[in-house]
């Protein structure tokens, strides 16, 4: 299960991004329609789709750090930031009519669920997630706030420039591997 975080300036600049692998168990429940449907499609744009959306492929494994294996197809960097970007007018949409910081699950692509948390100085926090998890979800996005905050009162960092900080991106991950 991987979470992708990308923090953006009002002008929609990315700053800093991270890709999480969790080790918890996802909580899926398989669908009883889902089950006796057949797993090949006729369909032209089948393989398109399914790199689109992330699908899982027994045929394709990467090596995760730990020994582990993750297993995973079309689940490279440009479609994960295209969902990412798409999702920006329905955050935008969401902003206008609630006034919360933390604005749950915004949209969905395929399996991909997005999360955002608009802070008061309107930078988004975008969270790609597969499973619901709202509680954590709220404590990372609280923490990550808090962090940017401290990067932010650093003298020495330029508002609205890239994060290089190695402390930030080491807390955050810390974050990552407590609440996601």
């Amino acid at each position: 299960m991987s979470h992708h975080l990308f923090l953006l300036s009002p002008s929609d600049t990315p700053l800093y991004s991270l890709t999480h692998y969790s080790t918890k168990p996802a909580q899926t429940t398989p669908s009883p329609l889902s089950s006796n449907l057949p797993t090949w499609s006729t369909s032209a744009f089948a393989g398109t789709l399914t790199a689109l959306s992330g699908a899982t492929s027994a045929t394709q494994s990467h090596h995760v750090q730990g020994g582990g294996v993750r297993m995973g197809g079309g689940q490279d960097r440009h479609v994960i930031q295209m969902i990412a970007n798409a999702s920006l007018d329905v955050i935008e949409d969401v902003m206008k009519k609630e006034s919360a910081m933390y604005l749950k699950s915004v949209d969905k692509f395929n399996e991909w669920l997005v999360s955002a948390f608009i802070t008061p100085g309107n930078m988004k926090f975008i969270l790609l997630h597969e499973t619901k998890n709202d509680d954590g979800i709220r404590s990372f996005f609280h923490d990550v706030w808090e962090l940017y905050v401290k990067t932010m009162l650093n003298p020495f960092h330029t508002a609205h420039t890239g994060i290089r900080s190695t402390t930030f991106d080491t807390r955050v991950r810390a974050s990552a591997k407590k609440n996601l």
